[in-house]
């Protein structure tokens, strides 16, 4: 049995920001939304409200997200530790705790706020592994984790010196993270890599049909990955075979390279009035499309931050269409 069609909208990073005018919602219903973190700039209050209000105005029944290194409030031990430097600095009597509550919340107010989307099927998910039964008939096997690497003080955060234990599972759908995999759509706008290799070496080795992140704004972009053998030093060089792994879309494949013939800046062209139409980007590695996903050779890795590098919420999200195993 090939599995059930199942339709995901995928969005991350982004940073309080609202369907609009500048942001235009997709107008077409989907079995999963999956929000990858960074759902505040700031972690205010307003800016939760906000990003829920966002998930609810998506046509989905299920809706899954996750924290990123922005979400200080629902990471208590990182937002302490910023208050306390914040007092070090500023005098307590000019009422530095009463705006701290009123702008962030009383300790737990955020976190009861997203317990509270639960009602409308908006599910925050702590690391860890998750199954849902699906209204399609599928069922769904989640990894989620928000831990990124960085040392900048911000939430969820681990060192480059430690060695962050991913633990994904075999027989895993869904990968969620907030950060990327390295080697994978993790390049900054100063072009360095900034992905995790415990994250790549994991994903390696279970394989999982789907992994999405950002945190890496100028990431942006999907790759359909075909995997070599496991290695004993997992990376992006070694165990994936990249003459056959396929590029879907990334920034670069919406502007006119140096060498784009006329043809080829046509087809690019015509990717990006497709995404602005559609006001998504969309694709689909099911059992009868052109391109099927092969399960547990092939893993389809997408960066799907709303938010550009300056900042604007300029980029799209992504819908993407996969096979997912009937319910038992």
């Amino acid at each position: 049995m090939n599995g059930i069609k199942t339709r995901f909208i995928i969005l991350s990073d982004t940073h309080g920001a609202e369907f609009g005018d500048e942001w235009r919602k997709p107008g077409l219903a989907v079995d999963v939304a999956i929000h990858c973190g960074d759902l505040t700039e700031e972690s205010k209050l307003t800016e939760f409200e906000a990003t829920i209000r966002l998930l609810k105005a998506i046509d989905a029944p299920l809706k899954l997200y996750i924290a990123g290194n922005h979400d200080l409030t629902l990471d208590t031990a990182a937002f302490q530790r910023k208050v306390a430097e914040l007092k070090r600095t500023q005098p307590e009597e000019n009422g530095l705790q009463s705006l701290i509550d009123q702008e962030y919340g009383t300790q737990g107010q955020a976190r009861k706020m997203i317990e509270k989307a639960r009602e409308a099927g908006i599910i925050y998910l702590e690391e860890g592994v998750y199954k849902f039964a699906l209204e399609n008939g599928t069922q769904l096997v989640v990894y989620a984790c928000p831990f990124t690497l960085g040392d900048g003080g911000w939430a969820f955060e681990y060192s480059a010196s430690e060695n962050y234990n991913f633990a994904i599972p075999d027989g895993i759908h869904v990968v969620v993270t907030h950060g990327p995999p390295h080697g994978l759509m993790d390049y900054t706008a100063a072009s360095s890599r900034v992905g995790c290799p415990d994250l790549f070496a994991a994903v390696a080795k279970a394989r999982p049909r789907l992994h999405c992140f950002g945190h890496v704004h100028s990431g942006w972009g999907a790759k359909k990955v075909v995997w070599r053998g496991l290695s004993d030093c997992p990376s992006h060089f070694t165990d994936i075979d990249n003459g056959k792994s396929t590029a879907l879309k990334s920034l670069v494949s919406f502007k006119r390279g140096k060498y784009d013939t006329d043809e080829i800046w046509a087809d690019k062209e015509a990717g990006l009035q497709s995404c602005l139409a559609n006001r998504y980007c969309r694709t689909s590695h099911c059992s009868h499309d052109e391109n099927p996903l092969v399960v547990g050779k092939q893993t389809l890795f997408v960066n799907a931050s709303i938010e550009d590098a300056m900042g604007k919420p300029t980029q799209f999200p992504w819908i993407v269409e996969l096979d997912m195993p009937a319910q038992i």
